[in-house]
């Protein structure tokens, strides 16, 4: 009798040892899938590397010529029905506000978005001929070309993040109109207008009416009410 009670209890031990380490194995296993979720924004930014602890940094990735992009940057993209692409993260505000500008009669499209680095360098030699065509030496038209393309591997187009945005030619309102209209209210959608006219200095590039970038939209109203550019908001 007392020998079938030691191996009752010997069971009992032994399904309490079992249970306890089924426990521990749940544990390790629920750690290490916070541990992927937590890491999973940082891969999904297209670097590789945490830009914002939430994952939320590639909003404000700032990228001018004192900052480039950041090696092994290849955001995921979605194309347009033009055959350009963007950040896919920021397609659906993109659309949103092409929809409500379309309310207003206007007919905006982008005529470029995301582009390689081989683009962005053909964009920059073009660029350098044209001035040397009108008699410029090569090194003034460098620098001049600067001031209207960015240095491959500076542009926000590489980002993703930033479009150039026109009229349709068949639109009854004018590319003015749509930009008019995008400087009042873009921000509602995230995006600012990237090259105020007055803050040249600040961001390396001229004015740029165009040209526009996403910034999340609790930063685009900050930055619009604030009359700031995206250096002077991040403090740079």
């Amino acid at each position: 009798m007392m020998r079938r009670k030691n191996k009752r209890r010997r069971r009992a031990a032994f399904g309490i040892y079992f249970l306890l380490v089924i426990a521990v194995l749940m544990l390790i296993g629920g750690i290490k899938l916070v541990v992927d979720n937590w890491t999973t924004p940082a891969r999904a930014s297209g670097m590789g590397i945490d830009t914002g602890g939430s994952g939320d940094g590639w909003q404000l990735l700032l990228v001018n010529r004192w900052n480039p992009i950041p090696e092994g940057y290849a955001p995921e993209l979605t194309e347009l029905w033009n055959g350009e692409s963007v950040d896919s993260r920021i397609y659906s505000y993109l659309q949103e506000m092409f929809d409500d500008a379309r309310t207003e009669v206007l007919e905006p499209y982008v005529n470029a978005g995301y582009r390689t680095n081989e683009v962005q360098q053909s964009l920059m030699d073009q660029e350098v001929e044209d001035y040397i065509s009108q008699g410029y030496s090569e090194a003034d038209a460098r620098e001049m070309a600067e001031q209207w393309v960015a240095v491959p591997g500076t542009s926000e187009h590489q980002l993703g993040l930033a479009v150039d945005i026109s009229m349709d030619d068949n639109g009854s309102q004018s590319a003015v109109d749509v930009w008019q209209w995008l400087m009042e209210n873009s921000y509602k959608y995230g995006f600012i207008l990237r090259y105020p006219e007055d803050k040249t200095e600040i961001t390396g590039i001229a004015y740029e009416p165009w040209h526009y970038r996403y910034v999340g939209k609790e930063a685009a109203e900050d930055i619009y009410r604030r009359g700031v550019c995206l250096e002077e908001y991040l403090g740079n």
